[in-house]
Order: C-alpha cells, then structure tokens, then sequence
C-alpha cells in the first residue's frame, strides 16, 4: 500500500488552536493513521520516544515498525476497528531508531466515513520490565517455599489458609487444592487448642501484639489423620494496604523430641548408675577396709613378734598385699569421685619449689632402693607458682616419680624439670631412662588397670595411678602427656596456668596493708590460730598480721594439729582452710564447736571454694564468717575488726 501525496506530513498542516497545541504538546504519543496503513499525523512525543522523526515515520507503513511477532495481533486489532469495534486497546512493541524495541500500550477509536484511526499511545516499556521482575521474583519465591524443607502456611486475617507448598501437604497430609480455602484452626490445630488461637488472632487484629509472633516456638500440631505431633513454629505478620496476612514455617521435631527424650532418659538412667556405683564403691570401701583394719593390724602385731625368717617373709606379704588392695581402693573412690565431681579440689596459688622438693624427698627412699639416681627439681631456678591443689598437685608428682622410678633400669636416672611454656603455662617433666613405650602403646597409658603388660615383670601397681593423675591433672585446669621412645626412656609432664604468689598478687592490686599501731609493750599479744598447708598463703597472712605486733600467728600445717593448738592456745579468733592433708576442714570446724573449750572461738574460712552451696552450709555449721580466695585484704581486715578478733582472749566453757 503506497502513501498518497496529500497523506504525507504537512498534508494536514497545525494550526495554532488549543486543539493543536495540545496535540503538539501532549506527553501522550497521539496519532492519526489511515486505512491504508499509513500514519497521517504525529505528535512530538513519537520522535522523543522512538527515536526516529516524523519524516521517517510516515514514510512507510505502520505496520513495519511493530515487532514481527507482534504484527499479527495488530492487524487484527486493526480490522476488529475496521468492522465497527468503537474502542480497542491493546499492547505491542515498536521499533526504536538504535534497533530495540519498547512496548507501547494503545487506545484506539475509528472513523469508518473518514477511513481514519485516532490512537493515544504510551511508552509502557519500564513497566512491562517490572512486571516481568515482579514475576520473576514471586515465581522465586514460589519455587523457594515450594522447595523449603519446612511447611509453609499462609493465612489472612480472617484465619483462612492461602498458600500451602509441597512440605506442608506431606506434614499434615492434605493437598494444597485441599487446604486453601479452608480455616487454620480446623486444619492443623488441635481441638483443645482451637479457643487460644482464635483469642490471639482477634487479639492481634485489635491491638497489633502477639506474644507467639516473630519468635521460635514448639508447639503441638494436628494431622489430617488424627494424631498430633509437636512442630517448631515461627509466624510473622504481614500488612498489605489494610489487609492482614500470615506467614508461617512450620517443622516438625517428632524426631528431635525423641532424641532428646531419648538423651533424657539415657541420662537419667547414668546418673542412677553412677549414684548406684558409688553407693557400691561407698559399700565396697566400707566391707573391704573393715577386714584390711584386722589383717593389717595384726600382721603387723605379728611382725613385732620373735618370727622365723620364713615368718617374717611371710608377714611382710601378708602386709604388702593389704597395703595394695588399700591403695586400689583409694585410687578407685578416687577416679569415681571426679567421675561425679565431688573430689574436693582446692585451686588457688601453689609453690612448685616446695611442692618439687616435698615430692623428691619422698621418692628418695624409693630411688635409693631401685638404684636410680634423682636429679633436677626447681631449685636455681625463680620461685613460680601454678594455679592448683597443693595436696593433689603433690600425688600426680608423686605418682609420676615413683613410676619413673619402678619401671627404670637399675642405675638409671630419673630427672624433673620445670619450664614455661609460649602459652604462660608452666610444665614439670619428669623424664626416665627406662625400656619406653611403645608407639601402638601410648594411647592406652591412661587407661585404668591397663599396665602395658607390666604386670608380668612382678613390679607392683594397680593400673590406675596415670588415670587418676590425668583426671586430677584437668580438674585443676591442667594437662598430662606422655612422650615416649623405645630404649630411650619416657618423659610424663604434667602442665599448669602459671599464676603471682598470694603476696605478688596483693601488691599488684595495689591493695595498702594496714598501718602499723604502736600498743602498750605490757599488753598482752593476741592469738589467730591459721590452719593452713599451703605455706604461701601462710606467708601471705604472716605479712598482713605483720603490721599488727598486738597479734601472734599460730600456724598449723595439719588438722588435728589444728585442734591440739586450739585447745591449748585457746585463740582469739581460727583462721580455717578447708582443704587439709589429714582431715577436711569442715570436720576440724565440727570438731571445734563439739568442743566446750574451743566452740566459742570465732572460726572464719578460707577457701578456694565459692559455690553458695558450701558457704551457706559451713556458715550454718557455726563459721563466724567466710572468705574465698584470692584474699580481699580489706576484707579479711574488716572482718577482723568487725568482731572476728576479740579485745580478749575467749575463756572455755567449764
């Protein structure tokens, strides 16, 4: 179809009326085409939006701007206005100058005495493009929620489901076709139920607050056969305009809850039988030490007799065996105590120079007898000290010397060293010249009564000293190990927190001690008994009372030394660590208020131990006041001025 001269641009010159003007200035791309396929007139907004000027668009039909997938509905838009549609509307893309296409939307009249379309077009191309994103996005979405490993539930206000995916319908057995449409109450919520969620709902419609919204809960749901299950349920409330929505991710932890009931009644039934074997090992310690008390007290009664040589040997069989069936007993109740956590267990400031030369001194005899010579120890070298329990700090060495001692060579060597570590902790090694470990051996060390095949050797041992060792090693907060080669010996290490001396640490806090009060010469000093066997915190007192000449220390190393002091000093005020080598300290705070000497001196504890448990039950026991470690001096100080020290020395009840 080919224009006509009086078709083409300027044919229908613009005049200067309003109607032009509007026409001219419309942001709208307004148009005049013909029946022939030709536009007759064009605003400004085409060249703005196309790209291309008013020449080139009347140049050629129409039709060979829209896109070639689109011409077809063009035209028959075109001849539904032909045969007497009044008003078309309708969608399509146009060719733009660079070669793209826009979408242009359009609203069509025509005149069928004229032959002539009037068209108002508008460039919709930016909101066809976020209507295809927004359906990109919803139809993520979709694919999402329909892929989630949790059902989803969608709910309007009204409590009616609107959406439903594929977990859902396999968590409570309806199909989506089934379920939206229908209430959430009668779908998945259990009858006893029904009445709360219908309250919550109306109240949240009211008010905007929920207390099960935004938040992870467990509840109880119901299936479409019956049975309710419990489901982790998280719900958020959605706002549309006016309209009120609800979104929820259900999932089901029938197998979760089993598993920790599962757990719970595995727990339950070890802690019954840990309480049974102790009750046992209670039992067992009770029927067994019973008859040891009669076989080794006579037999060594029997040893004190005029006896044959074969007598004598066999006494001192007699009294080796029941000195070892002793000590298994006491390392059983111990493993099973820290088993429990009830080994008493004192962590606090220790010197490893004292606690070294106490350990040497006591393995020496043992040395002597095997052959062995003893070398190191911590002496040259600076006074540390380790975060730990002296008295257990002290059988680990032990144990760990006297093993390296037994199962060396006959004029081997047996040698402890202490060093630092690059992590501020301290390690003592205790290094012999024995046979080694093998490789495929080591990780059964620590094994109780695992004794590598020792046991045929004839060398005495129960298998339980490294087990009890690393057990009391970690529950001082440090580490044991081992590093062993075969031939030339093994090295056991036991590695703690370094920490200040009691003394240190008061001057590092800057704490001011008491200033020293000049008393009348005559008056008479006042006694503070201090049963204590860590000799730093004794010297840490020693200094604080230093500045009071009106006051004399007593120390006591031992409990029962304690109490022989407290009846013959009758002290002004006790000064109680709970953590004794003979006997606990609470027993010696018993012992004193069974005392009607000594029950009314005040007794203050000291201990490492802070738990409100053992406070609130020594202070019940009769302690006048108690005090943990680390000391507070202006503490310890206001106690004593508080009345823990009288003026005058506590006369005997008689």
């Amino acid at each position: 179809m080919k224009p006509r001269p009086a078709d083409r641009p300027g044919a229908a010159a613009a005049g200067f009326g309003p109607r032009e003007r509007f026409f001219t200035l419309s942001l709208d791309m307004l148009c005049i085409a013909g029946f022939d396929g030709y536009f007759k007139q064009l605003n400004p907004a085409w060249e703005r939006t196309l790209g291309f000027t008013i020449m080139e668009l009347t140049a050629k039909p129409f039709i060979e701007f829209v896109h070639p997938e689109d011409r077809g509905s063009t035209i028959r838009e075109a001849q539904r206005l032909m045969a007497g549609a009044e008003t078309v509307s309708f969608e399509n893309r146009y060719l733009t100058k660079d070669g793209s296409y826009r979408w242009i939307s359009w609203t069509t009249a025509v005149s069928v005495e004229d032959q002539l379309y009037f068209a108002v077009a508008r460039d919709i191309t930016e909101h066809r493009r976020a209507e295809g994103a927004l359906r990109d996005s919803e139809e993520r979405v979709r694919l999402i929620i329909d892929g989630a490993y949790e059902a989803f539930v969608g709910m309007d206000g009204g409590g009616v489901i609107t959406a439903w995916n594929a977990q859902a319908e396999t968590t409570f057995g309806w199909t989506k076709e089934e379920a939206v449409g229908r209430p959430v109450a009668d779908t998945i919520i259990p009858p006893q139920y029904r009445d709360a969620h219908r309250r919550g709902l109306a109240h949240f419609l009211e008010t905007g607050a929920g207390p099960v919204l935004n938040t992870r809960i467990e509840i109880t749901a119901l299936h479409r056969d019956g049975h309710e299950f419990p489901v982790e349920l998280t719900i958020t409330p959605i706002r549309l305009g006016s309209r009120h929505m609800f979104s929820a991710f259900v999932h089901d932890i029938s197998r979760r809850t089993e598993a920790r009931e599962a757990v719970r009644q595995a727990k339950d039934e070890a802690d019954r039988a840990n309480q049974a074997k102790s009750e046992f090992l209670s039992r067992m310690s009770h029927e067994l030490r019973t008859p040891l008390n009669a076989i080794l007290g006579f037999a060594q009664l029997l040893e004190m007799d005029s006896l044959s040589p074969e007598q004598r040997e066999s006494v001192e069989h007699i009294l080796k065996g029941g000195r070892h069936l002793l000590d298994l007993i006491n390392e059983v109740l111990d493993i099973a105590r820290i088993e429990e956590g009830r080994l008493a267990i004192s962590v606090e400031p220790v010197s490893i120079t004292e606690v070294v030369r106490e350990s040497l001194d006591l393995v020496a005899p043992l040395a002597a007898a095997e052959d062995v010579r003893l070398t190191g120890g911590a002496a040259g070298l600076p006074t540390r000290f380790v975060m730990g329990d002296r008295q257990r700090l002290k059988q680990v060495l032990l144990n760990l010397l006297s093993n390296a001692v037994k199962y060396n060579r006959k004029g081997g060597l047996v040698n402890l060293s202490v060093e630092e570590t690059a992590e501020g902790r301290v390690r003592i090694n205790v290094h012999d010249t024995g046979p080694g470990i093998a490789p495929e051996k080591l990780k059964l060390v620590f094994t109780p009564f695992e004794r590598l095949g020792i046991e045929q050797t004839g060398i005495e041992g129960t298998g339980l000293g490294l087990a009890l060792s690393k057990r009391l090693s970690e529950a001082m907060g440090g580490t044991l190990g081992v590093e062993s080669a075969v031939g030339r010996g093994s090295t056991f290490w036991v590695e703690l927190s370094q920490t200040d001396s009691p003394v240190d640490r008061i001057a590092r806090t800057g704490a001011p001690l008491p200033d020293k009060v000049d008393l009348d010469a005559s008056k008479k000093a006042q006694i503070i008994l201090y049963i204590e066997d860590n000799l730093s915190n004794l010297k840490l007192i020693q200094r604080l009372l230093a500045h009071r000449p009106e006051v004399r220390l007593v120390p006591a190393m031992q409990g029962r030394l304690g109490l022989d002091l407290a009846r013959e000093h009758r002290p002004a005020l006790i000064l109680l660590d709970l953590h004794l080598p003979d006997i606990p300290g609470d027993e010696v705070l018993q012992r004193l208020q069974a005392d009607p000497e000594t029950r009314q001196i005040p007794v203050v504890v000291i201990s490492a131990d802070a738990t409100p448990g053992q406070v609130d039950r020594l202070l019940a026991a009769g302690a006048r006041a108690y005090l943990t470690k680390p000391l507070d001096v202006k503490t310890l100080l206001a106690v004593l001025e508080r009345g823990g020290l009288p003026r005058k020395p506590v006369a005997p009840d008689r």
